[in-house]
């Protein structure tokens, strides 16, 4: 049996200016295939190789598989519901597959949007994916499909969802078939080298409201320190890979697992041959002060950190739980270990104003991070501050929900000088770093790393791909009147994914009454006051066990 893999051609100017990224997701998939026994497989990487739809047309009816499947972000998802519309067209006997996040939590808006998808694999995919294989290898697909759990498929016109599948307990068990993918072509431009994403962990206990990762992965489960470095060392030794940035939402949660891995990788020498980033909270850097020069003798060297907010509201809407003043002291902290640090700030959303998108240059400006990101706020349509917005998202153009286009529309200014002002932090905040600090601050790999980073700006910038500001039509503070943004507004939530939204909202507003008539009645004595109980952190609304 023959299962081609493909990933969709989707670039939004956004982490795709620092070079190619490997889509690890596939190789994960493959792996767990390959351990099922299934070795008749193909995986075309449209974006990487920028495929036209009569490329991939013409590799579907070379190849005849008996299988095409692909991935979803959400950005990606129009993209995505393409390819196997080409699949059916070209090889219309093949089982259309389409799993990610965008799909597992909207598959009532996509069977509805696209019906020629056969079926949608919900939540993690190793496991479910190797049991649908199975079924279709066996000749018992479609009819065995409703016994399988964690998949979604049209039956007639009823949208089927099964119960989840469990999330996988043997994390340790995973092999992922680094082999599938070309890695020559996957570059990492401020260090002129391989770039990999290998995951240490899934899931994460914390649920910021803006996120849908721990919606997604639910519970959090670490693999063995030692297995992923050995998956490194495959990588490095047989892949030449020389930077890798790990998958995981916060890989430093588990401290214990996490130093681990750092001994591990100094143990077997590999920080010589192999430099690597990773995203984290605030509080675990302020947490591990004393560790972060053994973090930078283990190789670590670029920490992208989840500031999100310069004023302490946003901060508390995204339910963070940090302060505005750690964040200055962890970058501080990072400085001083000589470990590069890049603060994420996330604008756009209704209150943004003017002042606000001022007082977050000056704070990144005050901070001094080597890097600074201002990410228009993106309303997931499976997060819990959707649920609070989704009165005032007017765009359901999933291909623009990208964190670089204005989906909200702040009421103090229009889209088109919410993006001016947010181009003008990144021209200030670059040109003052590229006169007065890069060229002149640090030495060796510091100065080369940060001036790779400014090449690789500098290099979207002149392509017109930074911040899709090409496709936006900006070119500068002068051309902000002549923006067009060009949503296609004739995209709209189907009927069956209101109701899915209106459900849940019944749902989370029942919860939450039910709560607070416990709480009135109880209270669980802490030292710090009362403690309310949720699954993952904090969360009420991951995948469903069963619909």
């Amino acid at each position: 049996m023959r299962i081609v893999f493909l990933h969709p051609n989707y670039k939004s100017g956004g982490a795709e200016i620092a070079g190619n990224w490997p889509p690890a997701w596939v190789a994960y998939l493959t792996g767990a295939l390959r351990v099922a026994g299934y070795d008749d497989i193909v995986f075309i990487d449209a974006m990487t190789n920028n495929l036209s739809e009569d490329v991939v047309r013409a590799q579907l009816k070379e190849l005849r598989p008996d299988v095409v499947a692909t991935t979803s972000i959400t950005p990606s998802i129009y993209a995505a519901e393409r390819l196997l519309e080409i699949a059916r067209e070209e090889v219309p006997n093949a089982v259309r597959v389409l799993g990610g996040i965008h799909a597992t939590f909207m598959f009532k808006q996509v069977l509805s949007e696209a019906p020629w998808v056969d079926v949608i694999v919900r939540g993690e995919g190793e496991e479910i994916v190797v049991e649908l294989m199975n079924a279709i290898r066996d000749g018992k697909w479609p009819e065995s499909r409703r016994d399988i759990k964690g998949l979604a498929f049209l039956d007639g016109d009823e949208i089927v969802a099964t119960a989840a599948a469990p999330t996988i307990k043997n994390v340790d068990a995973i092999k992922p078939d680094w082999d599938i993918l070309e890695w020559e072509k996957y570059i990492y431009i401020p260090l002129n080298c391989r770039v990999a994403i290998p995951n240490m962990a899934r899931g994460c206990p914390f649920t910021c409201s803006f996120c849908s990762q721990w919606k997604f992965w639910r519970d959090y489960r670490i693999r063995d320190p030692k297995l992923v470095v050995d998956e490194i060392e495959e990588l490095v030794t047989k892949h030449q890979v020389g930077f890798f940035i790990l998958a995981d939402e916060e890989p430093t949660i588990n401290r214990k697992k996490f130093i681990a891995f750092c001994q591990e990788l100094i143990d077997r020498g590999l920080p010589d041959k192999v430099k690597w980033g990773i995203n984290t909270r605030v509080t675990d850097i302020l947490r591990d002060e004393e560790l972060l020069p053994f973090y930078r003798k283990a190789g670590l060297v670029h920490i992208s950190l989840g500031t999100e907010a310069a004023a302490q509201l946003k901060l508390d809407q995204f339910n963070k739980e940090t302060r505005v003043e750690d964040n200055k002291r962890a970058i501080q902290l990072l400085r001083e270990a000589d470990i590069l640090t890049e603060a994420q700030f996330i604008v756009g959303l209704d209150n943004e104003t003017p002042e606000t998108l001022e007082e977050t240059f000056q704070m990144a400006w005050d901070w001094q991070p080597d890097l600074a990101n201002w990410a228009m706020y993106t309303p997931w349509p499976f997060t819990p501050l959707f649920q609070e917005l989704h009165n005032k998202v007017e765009v359901f153009d999933y291909s623009r929900y990208n964190f670089v286009n204005p989906i909200m529309k702040p009421e103090a200014m229009d889209r088109a000088e919410l993006l001016d002002r947010v181009m003008n932090n990144y021209r200030r905040f670059y040109m003052r770093k590229a006169l007065f600090h890069y060229p002149w601050r640090g030495t060796g790999f510091r100065r080369r790393y940060l001036l790779g980073c400014l090449k690789a700006f500098l290099k979207a910038g002149v392509g017109r791909t930074f911040y899709d500001l090409g496709k936006n039509n900006y070119w500068g503070p002068q051309s902000k009147d002549k923006v067009k943004f060009e949503f296609d507004m004739t995209r709209q939530p189907a009927q069956a994914q209101i109701d899915d939204w209106v459900s849940n909202a019944d749902k989370a507003a029942q919860a939450a009454a039910k709560r607070k008539s416990k709480d009135a009645s109880f209270k669980m004595p802490t030292e710090g006051g009362a403690s309310e109980v949720k699954v993952c952190g904090g969360g009420d609304q991951q995948l469903e066990d069963a619909r």
